[in-house]
């Protein structure tokens, strides 16, 4: 989708004004400012170059010196699963597998007030941390639960991120040799009839939506071959994008191969679940000839490093996805598997863990990092001509993060220094030219009431999970 022209820009429009910071656009040729400006109107980024702001702007409403400061796009989150935001802490020395079998009877409990405070805990610590676009891959819907897509799609609203709900679906429970309990699970039909209802609540597919749907049957072991097929059919006639796991362990590898006589990748080829419409989450276990098919058809990843090394997965393959032309972005994933709950940890442990791989030294680079959390991530949501970069015409979606302090001060480069160092502090943190973290703080929720909400919710879910 082309940008539309910049709205507002006439004489008389109101600008916000950024100057004297150093700028990484993560356009595509990698431009970078040592001391540049970036100018906000109308919601979109009507200029940004190196140097002071153009002389003669009128309608300037607030100038920000950003004097030791990085200014990046703002982070892109690819795969999360907010509810999880209430069971962290649990079965922290499991596998995959194992971790699901602990946790589904405890996540079949969930209902709309539980998963809306563990979706503002989840998003608050995201946008805290200087996320812009976030997505939740939802799939646990209890029978009586009530709106849980609602609650959702609710808590982004009032946290102010861009946001993607891939509305998932889980139709395979224990009774038909899946993990999750048969309480848990829709219908085939049910769980069709109910993703198409919140595509058509939902789904804003404008320029600048601040809400998108994504249909996202859960996983190949959870899910019939009926719900992957129809899915995405559903999607195509809606004009949506899918999403699911794939490829995560060796145990879902051997899995699909003893009840398809396939691999994963061409299970999902077998379904319609690959192309340039679809992203994976994990993709762990991938050889030469399914990378080779993720490249032919564009299918893009969400990569998960912190979770993948806290369920023993294994080292995702980016630097050859990468080489092949797959769209790569970055995922917290639910933070139960991730109990950090940020974007941040992700650009670290992406750089570091695939450094362990074979491509050693040379697997990922600081700038390398920062594209995956930002225009990857745009891209892997189809969001890439909005937003994920620092050029005329996209969305303000930008992050000034403070460079001075003791933590990083002495860091000769400034990505560098926010890839590999400690946090930085957001001094500002914009989406759609609209403030939401300010001096380190969200300025749209109250933090310590977002915490003490999610405190109340996982208490209330131990107590029920127990019988009590």
């Amino acid at each position: 989708m082309a940008a539309p022209a910049t709205p507002g820009t006439a004489d008389g429009a109101e600008r916000l004004v950024i100057e004297n910071a150093y700028i990484a656009t993560v356009d595509a040729a990698g431009t970078e400012y040592a001391h540049g400006h970036v100018v906000v109107a109308g919601g979109r980024i009507e200029s940004v170059g190196a140097g002071s702001a153009p002389e003669g702007l009128t309608g300037v409403t607030r100038r920000v010196d950003a004097t030791g400061h990085l200014v990046t796009p703002g982070l892109v989150n690819t795969h999360h699963h907010f509810y999880q935001w209430i069971t962290r802490g649990l079965a922290t020395d499991h596998n995959l597998f194992n971790w699901l079998v602990a946790l589904y009877p405890t996540w079949a409990r969930i209902d709309e007030p539980m998963t809306y405070a563990a979706a503002r805990g989840s998003l608050a610590m995201m946008a805290r941390g200087g996320v812009t676009t976030a997505m939740d891959h939802h799939y646990v819907f209890p029978r009586g639960s009530g709106d849980l897509s609602g609650a959702i799609i609710r808590a982004a609203a009032e946290t102010g991120v861009r946001f993607t709900l891939a509305r998932g679906s889980m139709d395979r429970g224990e009774k038909d040799g899946g993990l999750p309990p048969d309480f848990a699970v829709e219908s085939l039909e049910g769980a069709l009839a109910a993703t198409e209802e919140t595509i058509d609540r939902h789904h804003d597919a404008s320029f600048d939506a601040m809400t998108q749907i994504a249909v996202a049957p859960c996983s190949p072991f959870s899910v019939s071959t009926e719900l992957m097929r129809e899915g995405a059919e559903l999607a195509r006639r809606k004009g949506v994008r899918l999403h699911t796991h794939g490829s995560e362990t060796v145990e879902e590898e051997q899995f699909c191969k003893e009840l398809f006589g396939m691999g994963p990748t061409d299970y999902f080829a077998s379904t319609g679940w690959l192309g340039e419409d679809v992203w994976m989450a994990h993709c762990v276990h991938m050889n030469d000839c399914d990378i080779d098919a993720f490249a032919r058809t564009g299918t893009g990843v969400a990569h998960c490093p912190s979770s993948n090394a806290r369920l023993a997965a294994g080292i995702a393959r980016v630097p050859d996805l990468l080489a092949a032309g797959v769209p790569v972005g970055l995922g917290v994933d639910g933070t139960a598997s991730n109990e950090s709950g940020e974007l941040h940890t992700e650009l670290r442990n992406a750089l570091l863990i695939n450094r362990l791989g074979p491509h050693r030294e040379a697997a990922l680079t600081a700038r390398q990092a920062l594209r995956l959390g930002t225009h990857g991530g745009a891209r892997v949501l189809g969001r890439g001509d909005q937003t994920g970069s620092l050029e005329p015409g996209k969305l303000a979606d930008l992050v000034l993060w403070r460079m001075d302090t003791l933590a990083h001060a002495s860091i000769a480069d400034p990505v560098t220094a926010l890839v590999l160092g400690a946090p930085a502090p957001v001094t500002l943190s914009l989406v759609g030219g609209r403030t939401v973290v300010e001096d380190n703080h969200l300025t749209t929720v109250d933090e310590d009431a977002v915490a003490r909400s999610t405190r109340e919710a996982a208490q209330r879910l131990a107590q029920i999970a127990a019988g009590g």
